[in-house]
């Protein structure tokens, strides 16, 4: 026996095939589970994803799927009412911040469940065992959260979805530092990929920020971590996820995930690292470069050669996925994929660094004024 974060007796199996999930887990107390779903318009995927919540291999009595909506101008809202109405485990709630922080912060207040797990409306759980496999990783890990992988789906992505895929998995396509696309069970920094979490968490280090609006996830797990909780990485827990369908999304998407960055280092500047600084760092030296040209060649040669050795990498590492993949289709996409990743990417953190912190000083000092 051993105690988990409660003080609890804990079975554990040291068998191989006792990990969690495994035939001869013990199971002597089925955890309840909440599942918070935040979503806004993904009338494209929600139907999808509630279909395979509530076809999961665990008591429905001992599981509920809660849906906050943050005023979706599609169907998305009429779709999940249907499925209220339907089976009783399903609630719908509103959420008129419309912010990703704010749903999840509604989500957790209405909770009943031991553990609290946190799923996107637009990503795929095809394995009927998932949500238990999660409820043995606490039981046998003892772990505060648990983290998981989460890959690209591709089983019915066009050409430049397959790019957007295989980009992301690689070593240039996401943060040095996320075990995100990792494949080994073990104990993580929660910063990354916790996504599931013991009721209790937040009575000790509190909700999500809602300043965020991206990374609001990595802002929790680093508090997580800084309290000295432990999370488990259980890749048996893997979610598929849509990989953007057009450029500009794929761009879109990394601004915001820059924004969110720059937010976190603003708060924590113990995150700093020149990693993740890369896109702007690159963004700011070339520009800069450019900028200097009509004062002489050099500084313009400068940014021309910079551009040339990350085109030449970008290239290489666009070759050799394709190779690795056996997918020479995606090929002509990948350079596209990688610019439009590191340059939202690079635009949001400088966005978030320069611009927001002027945006919030301007709205105090209206505020201030009101209030004189």
């Amino acid at each position: 026996m051993k105690k988990d974060a409660n003080g609890k007796d804990v079975a554990v199996c040291p068998a191989p095939e006792c990990k969690p999930g495994g035939p001869e887990a013990l199971r002597a107390d089925t955890p309840s589970v909440s599942v918070l779903v935040p979503v806004r318009n993904e009338s494209r995927y929600i139907d999808r994803t509630l279909r395979q919540l509530l076809a999961q291999d665990y008591d429905p009595d001992r599981f509920e799927i809660i849906v906050v909506d943050g005023e979706s101008t599609d169907n998305t809202r009429q779709q999940v009412q249907e499925y209220v109405r339907r089976h009783d485990n399903v609630h719908l709630l509103s959420n008129p911040r419309r912010l990703s922080s704010s749903a999840r912060n509604i989500g957790i207040g209405q909770a009943r469940g031991e553990i609290v797990l946190i799923v996107d409306g637009h990503c795929e759980a095809e394995d009927p065992q998932f949500i238990r496999k999660l409820a043995d990783a606490f039981t046998v890990s003892g772990a505060d959260c648990v983290g998981r992988p989460q890959p690209l789906d591709t089983s019915r992505a066009s050409v430049f979805q397959r790019a957007v895929a295989a980009a992301r998995h690689s070593l240039l396509g996401h943060h040095p530092s996320s075990y995100v696309y990792s494949s080994e069970p073990r104990f993580v920094p929660a910063t990354s990929v916790a996504v599931a979490y013991r009721r209790d968490v937040f009575s000790e280090i509190g909700y999500f920020d809602e300043d965020f609006d991206a990374c609001e996830d990595v802002e929790l797990n680093y508090r997580l971590d800084r309290a000295g909780l432990r999370c488990y990485f259980a890749p048996e827990t893997a979610v598929h996820y849509v990989p953007r369908r057009r450029l500009r999304d794929v761009f879109y998407q990394m601004m915001r995930y820059g924004q969110g960055r720059a937010r976190l280092l603003r708060k924590h500047p113990s995150t700093f690292s020149l990693k993740t600084l890369g896109p702007s760092l690159l963004l700011l030296t070339c520009g800069a470069g450019l900028g200097l040209s009509w004062l002489s060649f050099w500084p313009a040669a400068a940014c021309f050669a910079i551009l040339a050795v990350y085109g030449t990498v970008v290239l290489a590492a666009s070759l050799a996925i394709a190779v690795r993949r056996r997918d020479v289709k995606i090929l002509p996409r990948l350079p596209a994929v990688f610019a439009a990743i590191h340059a939202g990417a690079g635009v949001g953190i400088l966005w978030g660094l320069l611009v927001d912190p002027w945006r919030e000083r301007r709205a105090r000092r209206g505020g201030a004024a009101k209030d004189g």
